[in-house]
């Protein structure tokens, strides 16, 4: 099994502000947009860009929510293993707003489309747009593409992206794996 490393915590760091800024520019102060980041991967991108859009560009009040998806999965019971849920953590309203779902990775669409489902039991928001940090664009099974995305890797199917966060590991990376 042999490992690139796509992006180091330097690049990683510079695609953020890209990205925070990416999002300045489309809801100025945020006063009717929410982030919400897809459990559990998404959750640690989602942080990130609100700890930026807050600590560096001085943006007050995001609304920050994590969305647990386990149960609107189509892969739900087809698993060998069972899927543990986590907590959707979202402590304010969504309805009428700008929401952006927010995962790590794109690959197949299936998760974005389960975050669709999920999304509206918690209201019916006015938009919905969706920020990935690796956008894997020739392996998507559904019509889903992103509206702000950090890089474009073209992987085959035998290979994986894996992200690392310092968060849950030593140093942020982003890898392209050979399984």
């Amino acid at each position: 099994m042999s490992k690139k490393v796509l992006l180091n915590s330097k690049e990683i760091e510079i695609i953020l502000h890209r990205l925070a800024c990416q999002l300045i520019e489309n809801h100025n102060d945020f006063s009717n947009t929410a982030l919400i980041g897809l459990q559990p991967r998404g959750s640690f991108l989602a942080k990130r860009l609100a700890s930026i859009l807050t600590n560096d560009y001085h943006v007050k009040n995001i609304p920050l929510g994590l969305l647990d998806i386990t149960f609107y999965r189509d892969d739900f019971r087809r698993r060998d293993e069972p899927l543990e849920a986590t907590d959707t953590q979202i402590d304010f309203l969504i309805e009428n707003k700008n929401v952006v779902l927010i995962d790590d990775v794109l690959f197949s669409g299936r998760s974005v489309r389960a975050g669709l489902t999920a999304i509206q039991s918690y209201g019916r928001p006015k938009n919905i747009e969706l920020l990935v940090l690796i956008d894997r664009r020739f392996s998507r099974h559904l019509p889903i593409q992103p509206n702000y995305k950090g890089r474009q890797v073209d992987a085959i199917d035998k290979e994986k992206v894996i992200v690392h966060w310092k968060e849950s590991h030593t140093k942020d990376g982003i890898y392209l794996e050979n399984k």
